[in-house]
This record gives C-alpha cells, structure tokens and sequence, in this order.
C-alpha cells in the first residue's frame, strides 16, 4: 500500500469519545477482556507519538517522516523536518507536545543529526501551523558534539517535568566508558530549559570539569522516559545480554554502566566490576535474560483506575506490554499484556481519555487498549 493510499483509510479512532468504526480485538489482562483497536496502520519504523489538544495525534517513523492525524481521521505528513542520520538505530525519533500547546503550539523532537561521517543526538523545538501541514521556526536546542560514527545507542525521549524544564535522554553511542566521562553527554540524561538554556538548578552546574546540563549519568541507552504523579523523572534502559533496568532518575547520581550492571557482554563475560559498587545507584527492577525495553509510561487515569501508579513499558525483543507494581515497596513485572498487535512494541502512552495506545513496529501500525465493549 502506498503512503497515499493508508492516509485516506479512515482511521477508526479518536480521542474524546471520536471512534469511528474499525476492525477489533482481544486482549486478556487482569482486569478482564480488552478491546484493541488500530488507530493507525502502513507505518514504517515508527518511534514515538504524542496527543494534540483537540484530539489528534502526531506520530514519528524513523526513517524520517512526521504525520498527523487529525481528530476527524483526516492524515497528512508534516513538512519541515530537519535531515536526519537514517543508520542503525538513528533517525528521527521521539516527538513531545507541551503542556501549553495549546497556546505556543510548540513540539519538541530527537533525532539523530548528520554530522561529517558521524551523527549526534539532538534536541529540536518548532511550530506546528494551524493547519497540522508544516514545522515552523524550527531551531535546535541542542545536539550531541562532537557526535560519533555508527547506528548504535542514540537514545533518545524527550520528557517535559513538572518543573517545566525539558529531560532527555541520550545513549552511550556504543563507546561504553565514555558513560562515566562527564566531558561528554553520552550516556546521561540532560535537562534543558524550553529555551535550551542551562536550568540554575542543574545538579553539575559550575563544575569545570563536568558539562552543566548533565543531570545523571552511568546510563547505557534508555528508550523510555516517563514521569509519575509525584513529578519524579523514571527512565526504561536497554541492558547488554540481560541486566535491562527501571531507574528512579534523580540529580548528580550515577546509575553505574560499564561498571556494574546484572548482564553479560554478549560475549559472555562479566560487565566491569561486579552488580554493586559505592557510590552507583541499584535499578528500582531489572530484567534477566532482556526484553529489550521501548516506550514507557506511568498510568494516571480513570479507565483503568485499579492500575493507577503502575508502569508500563513494550518490550521489542519479547512482544508483549509489561505492567509494573509497586508492591511493598519492590517493583516487580506482574503481568504481561500480549496480544497479535504487541508485536516489537516501541512506545506507549496514555491518551487523554485513560485509554493506552502503542505503537507496534512489527505491524507498523498505531493501536488504542480500552475496556471491552457492550
């Protein structure tokens, strides 16, 4: 099917009670049957999506291409997109609608920036027009320099705090020490004003020898980004072989990568020193052998009340959704929503009316969890 051809499907969802009719199915959980719709279908690599006020979606493919989807199922792509580094795992990647889109009309964007015969992880701001066709003013905020070559570990979620300040994270680029370097962003999550200014509050800010928008670091490559009702910034990590982590992302601290780690090199040797070391921050879970986490989310609505505070994360490697609860004070993966559609699940997000959408790379295709219908 051509691109064409998908855009005039009519998409059968939208927000705020919008569905129009489409093709369904089951999904056993917890809470009993669920109901999983396709939003959207004929995408390639999708990375991330976020939700427009007013009800739309935008949704990134990480070949390089940003569509919109209007609440009436109307499809376009957006023109305006800087180049990106299509290699490996770069591209462009996460998409990020503010709070007060509604006002500023403001997205944020990660993508993997050509650079020579490398690339770098970057940070872009821009204006969506009126009409959902075109990026406007758009200006990067940041990106990684100098960046490196390869397609491995760019990253990359933009998460916007309830401080208001941007927090994005960015992966090792495969070059596993220069995670405890602070001369370098590698490996670190950062925090930025909306502006791309150094907040004055950053952990690291007036060491010489550490950049300044560094806020934690010692992380391999974390691809989920998400924040819980309390404000506290949580981050999904890829492992090697095994050793795949959950961690409370908190100011200054280390989360340890090459040193300590719960998996292999995929040689089977031992990762740097051991699971524990002074001074190196222990995951809230990890996972052995890996799922190889993508996307994640802490559930805050009403449709799924019973599961309010847990997290939730796609595994690519394993097909499944994995719902995490804190139970005693021990996060532990206590079930795992599969169905046909769960196929390599890249992100997940909560919709504005308490529905689950996700993205399935391995049907290129745009779905919406709800309770069972009737």
């Amino acid at each position: 099917m051509t691109f064409w051809g998908f855009c005039i499907r009519r998409c059968l969802v939208l927000l705020m009670g919008l569905f129009p009719l489409s093709a369904s199915a089951d999904m056993a959980s917890s809470e009993g049957p669920l109901v999983v719709r396709e939003v959207i279908s004929g995408l390639q690599a999708p990375w991330g999506f976020a939700f427009l006020d007013g009800g739309g979606v935008l949704v990134s493919e990480r070949w390089g291409r940003l569509s919109h989807l209007d609440a009436d199922g109307t499809m376009r792509v957006v023109a305006g997109l800087p180049e990106v580094y299509d290699r490996g795992q770069g591209g462009l990647l996460d998409v990020m609608v503010p709070r007060d889109f509604a006002t500023t009309r403001e997205v944020f964007l990660t993508f993997a920036k050509p650079q020579g015969r490398g690339a770098g992880t970057t940070l872009a701001r821009a204006v969506l027009s009126e009409n959902g066709r075109s990026l406007q003013d758009l200006r990067i905020l940041w990106e990684l320099t100098p960046g490196s070559s390869g397609g491995r570990h760019f990253g990359s979620r933009v998460l916007e705090g309830a401080d208001g300040h941007l927090y994005v994270t960015i992966g090792d680029r495969g070059d596993r020490p220069s995670a405890q370097d602070l001369s370098n962003e590698n490996g670190t999550v950062i925090r930025l004003t909306r502006n791309g200014l150094i907040p004055e509050d950053n952990p690291f800010l007036g060491r010489a020898d550490v950049l300044p928008q560094i806020f934690s670091y010692g992380h391999r490559n974390a691809q989920g980004l998400a924040m819980d009702t309390e404000g506290r910034i949580w981050t999904a990590e890829h492992g090697a072989r095994g050793g795949d982590e959950i961690n409370l992302v908190l100011p200054g601290r280390n989360y340890g990568w090459p040193v300590i780690s719960y998996g292999r090199h995929y040689s089977g040797f031992q990762i740097g020193e051991g699971t524990q070391k002074p001074g190196m921050e222990q995951p809230a879970l990890y996972w052995d052998p890996s799922m190889a986490p993508s996307g994640m989310m802490i559930y805050a609505g009403d449709m799924f009340a019973e599961w309010g505070g847990d997290i939730f994360v796609g595994s690519l490697k394993f097909d499944y959704i994995a719902r995490i609860d804190n139970e005693a004070s021990v996060w532990r993966e206590v079930e795992q929503l599969r169905s046909d559609e769960t196929l390599r699940v890249r992100d997940i997000r909560q919709a504005p009316d308490g529905s689950i959408w996700f993205l399935s790379v391995g049907n290129g295709a745009l779905y919406r969890i709800s309770r069972e219908e009737g």
